[in-house]
């Protein structure tokens, strides 16, 4: 068996426990520590970490697909998992001073991220910023021991140009404001960091520009998948989590309508055409996205292992395709829940759990299909990007 499909199988035993678990993150407003442990023991977290450190990397459609069986179990354990495990292919792309403070003693060293460039931040001379204030969204917060902080600071590459940059920052640095109320994905436990005049040194800063066009400062010392432009590997937990909601959603209003008897009439539910056209509906929607999203993870890998970062219609592509996928995965579990009954609305009911999280994975900026597509279609005009949306 591939490392790949090893970490696969070692996840699936996982997901009956994280399933029984599920409820107790949304109570906690958190992802229990069991969930966190587990997958770290069936080695999930190494997975986009480099191999000096410990890591076993491996191709997106290698990694993925764990994401997605997760997701089935607990979105929110799935949202969390995979951004723990995406910020290490992030990290592997800046200095090595950095990586060696990151991972040097603590090889299952985690970092959560807040990557809204909301804040600005005051120069020091010699090299460095110092940042105060609040970053918001820090989903597995409680479970990383670094945060990747967004600010706006001035760029000599770019002639002065004010763009995004990233600050890496060690856990006393910040303390966690816990505001997490919310009606989905409650379990990720996306609080606030609070940051008091933090100095942040050189080495652990990289701008934006620099980690998507391979001029960081640690890039090219990995290869591999490490080849890459950090943003399409940053992001590809959020429609794998989408798909997976989808998948499991399926599954469950598939497996009530063979048992469904309607209020009324006592007519058996399974034999309402409506439901079948519904059912096979929304599997197609599935099926599509699995095979879409399967190409571009194929696609990604592929592209970094050949030396070369992608070029602008597979950056664009890539962006676009993965809020188009969860635009449809969203779809798909609306279709079914518009017809689940008004059993579907009890607290107990696995299905307006799945509801709610499915919805809010069309939340982030970057599952924006109205900002994606806005994005894909000015390139397929042949005009320049607007740098405006994101």
């Amino acid at each position: 068996m591939s490392t790949g499909a090893v970490m696969c199988a070692n996840v699936a035993s996982t997901l009956e426990s994280i399933a029984a678990n599920a409820g107790r993150a949304e109570q906690e407003r958190r992802v229990p520590d069991d969930n966190i442990a587990a997958l770290r023991e069936a080695g999930l977290f190494r997975s986009l970490q480099p191999a000096a450190y410990g890591g076993t990397p491996m191709g997106a459609e290698e990694y993925v697909p764990a994401l997605v069986d997760i997701a089935g179990a607990c979105a929110s354990t799935a949202w969390v998992s995979g951004l723990l495990a995406q910020h290490s292919h992030m990290v592997a792309l800046m200095s090595t001073e950095l990586q060696d403070e990151v991972w040097g003693d603590d090889p299952d060293a985690l970092a959560s991220s807040s990557v809204a460039a909301i804040n600005g931040c005051d120069e020091v001379g010699g090299g460095g910023v110092r940042l105060s204030g609040s970053w918001g969204w820090s989903s597995g917060c409680d479970h990383a021991t670094w945060a990747i902080l967004g600010f706006r600071r001035a760029d000599p590459a770019l002639g002065g140009m004010v763009i995004p940059f990233f600050a890496v920052v060690p856990r006393a640095d910040y303390r966690i404001h816990d505001d997490w109320h919310t009606a989905a994905l409650r379990g990720t436990g996306s609080k606030t960091l609070v940051l008091d005049d933090v100095f942040v040194p050189e080495h652990r800063i990289e701008s934006i520009f620099a980690l998507s066009t391979g001029t960081t400062k640690g890039f090219g010392v990995h290869g591999g998948i490490f080849h890459a432009a950090f943003t399409n590997w940053f992001s590809l937990g959020f429609s794998a989590v989408s798909l997976g909601v989808a998948k499991r959603f399926l599954e469950v209003y598939t497996a009530k309508v063979k048992t469904r008897v309607r209020a009324y009439t006592g007519s058996n539910a399974v034999d309402n055409p409506a439901a079948a056209m519904r059912i096979a509906e929304s599997h197609h929607q599935i099926t599509a996205v699995g095979h879409t999203l399967r190409a571009d993870w194929e696609s990604m890998t592929a592209r970094a292992l050949s030396g070369s970062l992608p070029t602008d219609d597979e950056a664009v592509h890539w962006r676009a395709n993965q809020s188009y996928a969860t635009k449809m995965s969203i779809e798909a579990v609306d279709r079914l829940w518009s017809a689940a009954g008004g059993s579907a609305y009890f607290d107990d009911n696995e299905m307006q759990r799945l509801w709610r999280d499915s919805k809010m994975t069309g939340s982030h900026a970057y599952s924006d299909y109205d900002i994606a597509s806005q994005r894909q279609g000015r390139h397929l005009l042949g005009l320049d990007p607007d740098m405006s949306l994101f």
